[in-house]
């Protein structure tokens, strides 16, 4: 996509999320290691920061703010994808961002789909990458149902973030 920059932004407080999430510190630790190194990516924070449920609209007009006349895109999964339409303001996302979306093993955008949005022509953009075969939500399910057996997600995380998480027990069971 030749981006200038690649904002990463752990999610702060979920609104649209039953389960408790880890800490804010572990997810801002993971996501450094995740990154660390590749060039143009910035882990910002402000979501963390953010007091109160965090909504991805709130920070694509700050980022609008920082960055006048840039064009923003916002890259999801096919699942997330699949309820945007239950996202916050989600045409206000569409109106200040191309949506770009990466398929999933498990979840696949057709056509048709996107054609739902015939009104918004062009806000929608699918990339073409390797299907992700695992979620995050399957790495945590792996590792609380596995103690001290993090080699199986070395090839699912980076190195760094396999050894954060066994040294901080992030996943495993209370």
């Amino acid at each position: 996509m030749e981006l200038d920059k690649l904002c990463v932004v752990p999610t702060g407080h979920a609104w649209h999320k039953a389960r408790t999430l880890s800490s804010a510190v572990h997810r801002l630790a993971m996501t450094r290691l995740a990154f660390e190194g590749v060039s143009r990516v910035v882990v910002d924070e402000r979501e963390l920061e953010r007091s109160g449920p965090t909504f991805t609209i709130d920070t694509l007009e700050a980022l609008q703010s920082e960055n006048p006349g840039a064009q923003l895109y916002l890259i999801m999964g096919a699942d997330q994808f699949m309820a945007f339409q239950q996202w916050h303001r989600w045409q206000a996302i569409v109106g200040l961002a191309i949506i770009c979306i990466a398929g999933r093993a498990t979840s696949t955008v057709t056509q048709a789909q996107i054609e739902a949005y015939s009104t918004l022509k062009g806000r929608f953009l699918q990339l073409s990458l390797p299907p992700m075969t695992v979620s995050a939500t399957q790495i945590r399910q792996l590792l609380a149902s596995s103690v001290g057996k993090i080699a199986e997600i070395d090839e699912l995380v980076p190195e760094a973030v396999a050894r954060y998480i066994s040294a901080n027990r992030v996943y495993g069971p209370p």
